[in-house]
């Protein structure tokens, strides 16, 4: 189950991603994308006011991730990732770039998808799996933290 998650999740993270393509050999194909012949410098979509980073979507409409950094620009404290639409999918605990906290992951319908909690980047404790009418679909024990 733990690897279902996993994967839900990521393929959740992917789906958003925009496929990059280099578009001039001296430009930094980590910078640009290329979107539908439209090409998007992600520069101009991430903003870091104090300690609080924003990535957009293309056009500045609405926010893609959202969260507070430590000193290393290391994700740290409560991260929040949302749809196109500016439905929130899930909200992470970070300490120094790990998942360290709750996690909550919702389906674009706003409904729970699962719940836990990670020690150290590693999931802890009880993990919960919700249907997309919001009913409980599975609980897996993934143990106490390792000191």
């Amino acid at each position: 189950m733990r690897h279902i998650l996993y994967i839900s999740l990521c393929l959740a993270l992917m789906a958003c991603e925009e496929p990059k393509t280099e578009t001039n050999p001296t430009e930094s194909t980590d910078t640009i994308d290329k979107v539908e012949d439209v090409v998007v410098d992600k520069a101009d979509l991430i903003v870091v006011e104090g300690n609080i980073f924003t990535e957009y979507y293309p056009g500045k409409k609405a926010i893609k991730f959202q969260g507070a950094q430590d000193d290393e620009a290391r994700r740290h404290g409560r991260w929040l990732f949302f749809s196109e639409e500016g439905v929130e999918l899930s909200m992470t605990m970070y300490e120094h770039g790990k998942k360290h906290g709750h996690s909550i992951v919702k389906y674009p319908n706003g409904k729970l998808r699962y719940t836990g909690e990670y020690a150290n980047d590693k999931q802890i404790g009880i993990w919960k799996t919700y249907d997309t009418n919001g009913k409980l679909g599975e609980e897996k024990d993934y143990g106490d933290a390792e000191e």
